[in-house]
């Protein structure tokens, strides 16, 4: 009786630890990791400049990458549209941002380009002045310098100080196309290297008029009416607002790895539903053909 419980105690110890160790073998036995996932991120850091009118736009879309983006740097500076361009061009930056098409003489340089938003445009003065609209006449004859005094459009008897953009701006080129017939600013204007710059000029400087983009007006300045027409974003896909441009990022030849990325990024409908008119652009999906 004895020895057949200690066998049964011997089988039954025995199963218990053949257990034992199936279970530990079970625990310890090595799992499959999966294979990284492609990923279309080619290079940490990657450079845009140009359009300081584009410029509120991308670096939100700049900041939003990098952050599902770790590790990855988008450098991004303004210095106007021709500056983007030429930049671009030469190789030296990634994406030229632009509010102009790329000029003839740098067709060779094969750059791509990339329509981002339209950005609307506005004919902004200091607060003091008493003039609300223009007319394209008058707004060509102030910025051509034929015009100096605000009396002479109906406002006070006050001098009319101009403060635009360097010639590399691609807001002024625009200002000069659509406001101005192909006319050349004033040499009286003053020129200053950013948007932002320009704003606090008009904002600071009695009798000023400027030019901004729609995403920049504060309520420092006075936005003016252009024809009668106060500038909204239905004005513009209406076609009652002819003051604008499309938003270009151009690429020297079709982008790969991380540039197309950061492009895709921001022509996604995620971005572009998201951020577009919230940062005072209007999407390029909205205009009429």
């Amino acid at each position: 009786m004895f020895k057949s419980k200690s066998r049964i105690a011997l089988v039954s110890t025995t199963l218990i630890a053949l257990l034992a160790l199936v279970g530990c073998g079970q625990t310890a036995a090595p799992t499959t990791t999966p294979a990284p996932s492609s990923t279309s991120i080619d290079k940490k850091t990657i450079s845009a400049a140009g359009s300081t009118a584009l410029q509120p736009l991308v670096k939100l879309a700049a900041d939003e990458f990098m952050a599902k983006n770790s590790g990855v740097q988008v450098n991004l500076s303004g210095g106007g549209s021709m500056t983007g361009l030429n930049n671009v061009a030469s190789g030296s930056i990634e994406i030229g941002n632009s509010d102009v098409v790329s000029p003839e003489e740098l067709k060779s340089a094969g750059l791509v380009d990339h329509q981002v938003c339209i950005a609307p445009f506005l004919l902004i003065v200091n607060k003091d002045v008493k003039v609300d609209n223009l007319t394209k006449a008058q707004a060509a004859d102030i910025f051509t310098g034929k015009i100096t005094n605000w009396k002479e459009v109906g406002g006070q008897d006050l001098k009319i100080s101009i403060i635009g953009r360097a010639a590399s701006s691609g807001t002024r080129l625009n200002v000069e196309k659509i406001v101005m017939d192909g006319q050349k600013m004033t040499d009286a204007a003053a020129a200053q290297d950013s948007t932002g710059n320009l704003l606090t000029g008009v904002a600071q400087t009695a009798g000023a008029i400027g030019y901004i983009d729609a995403a920049y007006l504060k309520d420092t300045v006075k936005a003016l009416k252009f024809n009668g027409v106060a500038y909204s974003p239905e004005a513009v896909i209406n076609g009652q607002y002819p003051i604008y441009s499309y938003e270009h990022m151009y690429t020297k030849g079709e982008p790969t790895g991380t540039v197309k990325a950061f492009l895709d990024y921001i022509l996604s409908a995620e971005f572009q539903d998201k951020n577009v008119e919230k940062t005072g652009f209007i999407p390029v999906s909205k205009m009429k053909k």
